[in-house]
């Protein structure tokens, strides 16, 4: 029985579970004179709760543990007997093996593996049957355990409570390990570059060429500089200078002049741009903006021009940003009160004046938190720049010739074939570590501006 016919056996036993003690709790408010302290349906929660989180609870124990212990059976049984020693020959047989026992497979390459997939199907079936007479076990002595505290004075509806908040505290708990062991890794992995190139020469040196390191002097090759500048200058400066007016303008449009029914149109075909999948702005620079880009150069005499340049990169990445920066700006200039913007217009100001010395200023906190949060996805976007930006690291301010990013230089260290060892392939958790610092700063920066230069109007 495998494990999602065991997952709707656990939820079938908690339905039957859940009506039979409602049905039991609403006999208890049928009776005269008998005061109940929970709903019906809070009684039927807590049995269905302790009939069902015990089974499911050993099954997602079961299943990272039960594939070592069918193979320790499987091993156990003389058909094992010609295995070779522990290493990846074995590992390959066996996994064989297995796969031909679920069906999986049709034919195996070695015959021991024919051999051993009977031994594990047996072994299989076995498990799945103990696993279904625990989780029925598990399940019935839970659910009896809770049914018999069923009463008209018992309080389920507390029970239910600290259950939903037990799970609540749980997901917490959960996002804020996840966070803690990523940044655990970054540091741990990058500790490990930093004892073999000096940090100066990571975060000062100019020359990057990881792919040429001398064993000497790592660090001569691994200058980041050309990284951090190629990141800045694609993410901050090109597509910045992109999404600040367009998506600043928008939003003043939308909020200030648009009709009702413009803004119902619009705005959503707007947003639409933040839930295009980045690949597909990726194949977009490189397929449509990047030639065209090529060919604007060479139309201005930029006979040299790279079909990879900066300016490709970021104009698409701008485009990509421009809705975090409509929807911020939107947002705080909405939230600027309708009487200050009539008291400018009752004074004889123009509605542009009154955009640009009332509302704007007013509103400037939440757009500068939303133009900050946007340079952070932009510096941090990957599949853009990997599909259309250059893999060469150059310190230049021309937006026709090439470049390279953090994130792009990251991807390509993390991929092929090189040792995960080697000053090269750890580079890149240093590259991420430094990045995951920039944007960190960035995030804590756009914070504090809206927190501190925010105005409350009553």
């Amino acid at each position: 029985m495998n494990g999602a016919i065991l997952l709707v056996l656990v939820v079938g036993l908690g339905v039957i579970a859940w009506a039979t003690t409602r049905m039991r709790a609403l006999g208890f408010r049928r009776r005269a004179g008998v005061r109940v302290s929970s709903l019906p349906h809070h009684h039927g929660w807590y049995v269905a709760l302790w009939t069902a989180v015990p089974p499911l609870l050993f099954l997602a124990v079961w299943a990272s543990t039960s594939p070592a212990l069918v193979t320790d059976m499987v091993l156990s049984t003389p058909a094992a007997a010609g295995l070779p020693a522990p290493g990846f020959e074995r590992a390959a047989i066996l996994s064989e093996a297995r796969a031909l026992a679920a069906g999986r497979a049709y034919g195996a390459f070695h015959p021991l593996s024919k051999l051993l997939a009977p031994a594990y199907s047996v072994a299989q079936t076995r498990a799945d049957w103990t696993a279904t007479a625990i989780v029925l076990l598990l399940g019935l002595a839970g659910g009896a355990y809770a049914y018999l505290r069923v009463r008209p004075d018992f309080s389920a509806r507390t029970r239910i409570e600290r259950v939903v908040l037990g799970l609540l505290l749980a997901a917490s708990l959960i996002a804020i390990l996840t966070t803690a062991g990523i940044v655990a890794s970054l540091l741990y992995e990058a500790g490990r570059f930093f004892s073999v190139v000096p940090v100066t020469d990571f975060l000062f040196g100019t020359h990057w060429s990881p792919q040429v390191i001398d064993p000497r002097d790592p660090g001569a090759s691994l200058g980041a500089v050309p990284l951090f500048w190629g990141t800045f200058f694609i993410g901050a400066v090109i597509a910045m200078t992109v999404a600040i007016p367009f998506g600043l303008m928008s939003a003043i449009y939308l909020t200030q002049y648009a009709a009702p029914r413009a803004r119902r149109i619009m705005k959503p075909m707007l947003e639409v741009l933040a839930g295009i999948p980045t690949v597909v702005y990726g194949y977009f620079a490189a397929l449509t903006v990047a030639p065209a880009v090529r060919q604007l150069a060479v139309a201005i005499g930029i006979d040299w021009a790279s079909s990879e340049s900066a300016l490709a990169a970021g104009l698409v990445m701008g485009v990509m940003i421009i809705p975090f920066v409509s929807s911020m700006a939107d947002d705080s200039l909405a939230a600027v009160p309708d009487a200050m913007r009539d008291g400018s217009l009752a004074l004889g100001a123009t509605a542009s004046e009154t955009i640009t010395r009332v509302m704007l200023p007013a509103a400037l906190p939440g757009v500068v938190g939303g133009v900050l949060l946007a340079v952070s996805r932009a510096i941090g976007e990957t599949m853009i720049v990997v599909m259309a930006a250059s893999g060469v690291a150059t310190l230049t301010a021309n937006p026709f010739a090439s470049t390279t990013t953090v994130t792009r230089q990251i991807v390509d260290l993390l991929t092929g074939e090189a040792e995960f060892d080697s000053p090269k392939t750890l580079a890149a958790f240093a590259l991420g570590l430094t990045l995951f610092l920039i944007t960190l700063l960035l995030n804590i920066i756009a914070l504090t501006v809206v927190k501190r230069y925010r105005e409350t109007y009553d």
